[in-house]
């Protein structure tokens, strides 16, 4: 809504920072917001053992809501995970044991931390489970005292059901129930913590607007919708995918000096948009930097990667990358502190097979796409082309203790003996 100019913190920074996609309701929900008691959730599902940068926004939309006043909600999907969403997918999501879904919340939790401030005060974040109420429901009761609320002509308009069923891919009856019970957690979070504003990823907004809907035939207060918009890089890549896989915020799954690369390589045109999303830099400095042009826009890169760094993994960490990279590019060492992976001695000593080291290092996904980066010229050890498919790695390739294994320009890894 352009011509709509917010009296809240909260809707001002997220619409001059490009949080929004779309509102159910502007004017109700700035009032509120404008209050100081707005109470609003996100749904996390616990998929995978850590959050990926694909979820950054909805952390940042959490966390600038408690910056502004605002109480949030970090709400852990241990219930609808055992379902599985269909919004997005092409064909249904593999399900988790009820254990394995409790070792990947426990390691999701970790993140959130890093974003905002837990406890038991007005504006401190919670994050309840939501297999607390789902996994109490009787079937029964829920067809006649919810279901019943719900039109399926309406549900099969649903562009995550509708995609799927243009696709001729099959939906399963689970999915089919899972915006019932996405639309369930919000009245509950309502009953329990006053929660008035759901928020999620574009795809969301059919299944927020239902839960919405739900609430007021329940006879909750007024409820809102809010949505930020699909993040893509400025070449129509997804965010957080790389040719490594997902871009990890879990420190174990993804090295900070890597994460400090991945935003160190974004793209020219995405670095004022990224600035504003994926940091708390004033809006003066992110403009500042984004008049930057040529060579120049590269300081702007750094930039972004240190402050995106330190808000997921602490200054100390983000300064580290950041000198690592200076002193791996500018100086052409091999810093102490670059990632690096130990190899057993009797493997080093027997000779160890490029291919096979730089799948070991992460540099490369499989030795297929090892022999490829060959005949591109994209792999060095010691800052050497490899131009030998067959080539080993012995102690004589030994340099202070380490082997350096490089992946193009950007991305180097330690070889070292255990």
């Amino acid at each position: 809504m352009d011509d709509f100019t917010p009296k809240s913190d909260f809707l001002r920074v997220l619409r001059e920072r490009g949080y929004v996609h779309q509102c159910s309701d502007w004017a109700g929900l700035d009032a509120k917001a404008a209050s100081g008691d707005l109470v609003a959730y996100i749904g996390f599902d616990c998929t995978a053992p850590s959050l990926h940068v694909g979820s950054l926004v909805q952390i940042m939309l959490l966390s600038w809501l408690q910056a502004t006043g605002g109480k949030p909600i970090a709400l852990m999907g241990g219930g609808t995970t055992r379902v599985g969403d269909p919004s997005g997918k092409d064909e249904s999501r593999k399900l988790l044991s009820v254990e394995q879904i409790e070792v990947n919340k426990a390691g999701i939790n970790k993140v959130f931390a890093r974003f905002m401030r837990f406890g038991e005060g007005k504006t401190d974040a919670v994050m309840p489970d939501n297999a607390e109420w789902l996994t109490k429901l009787n079937y029964v009761d829920f067809l006649r005292d919810v279901g019943r609320h719900f039109s399926v002509n309406r549900m099969l308009s649903m562009d995550s059901v509708k995609l799927r069923l243009e696709r001729d891919q099959e939906l399963s009856f689970l999915e089919f129930n899972y915006m019932c019970l996405q639309s369930y957690d919000f009245v509950e979070l309502n009953k329990r913590y006053g929660c008035l504003l759901q928020m999620g990823g574009s795809d969301q907004w059919g299944n927020i607007v239902m839960g919405a809907d739900l609430g007021r035939r329940l006879g909750a207060p007024q409820l809102y919708a809010l949505t930020s918009p699909l993040i893509t890089t400025a070449s129509g890549a997804k965010m957080g995918k790389t040719a490594a896989g997902a871009v990890w915020l879990d420190a174990d799954m993804c090295r900070p000096y890597d994460y400090w690369q991945f935003w160190r390589n974004a793209e020219d045109s995405d670095v004022e948009r990224f600035l504003k999303l994926f940091t708390r830099m004033p809006l003066g400095e992110i403009a500042r930097l984004a008049a930057l042009a040529g060579v120049e826009i590269n300081e702007a890169k750094k930039t972004l990667a240190t402050e995106a760094t330190a808000l997921l993994h602490g200054r100390e960490a983000a300064e580290q990358a950041a000198e690592t990279a200076r002193l791996t590019f500018e100086q052409g060492l091999a810093a102490e502190t670059l990632p690096s992976v130990e190899i057993p001695a009797a493997e080093f000593n027997a000779g160890l097979g490029a291919l096979s080291a730089f799948v070991r290092a992460g540099l490369v996904a499989s030795t297929g796409e090892a022999r490829r980066q060959i005949r591109g010229g994209g792999l060095r050890v010691n800052d050497e082309a490899l131009m030998d498919e067959k080539a080993t790695i012995n102690r004589d390739a030994l340099r202070d203790g380490a082997v350096k294994l490089s992946l193009g320009r950007k991305k180097h890894v330690l070889l070292r003996p255990a």
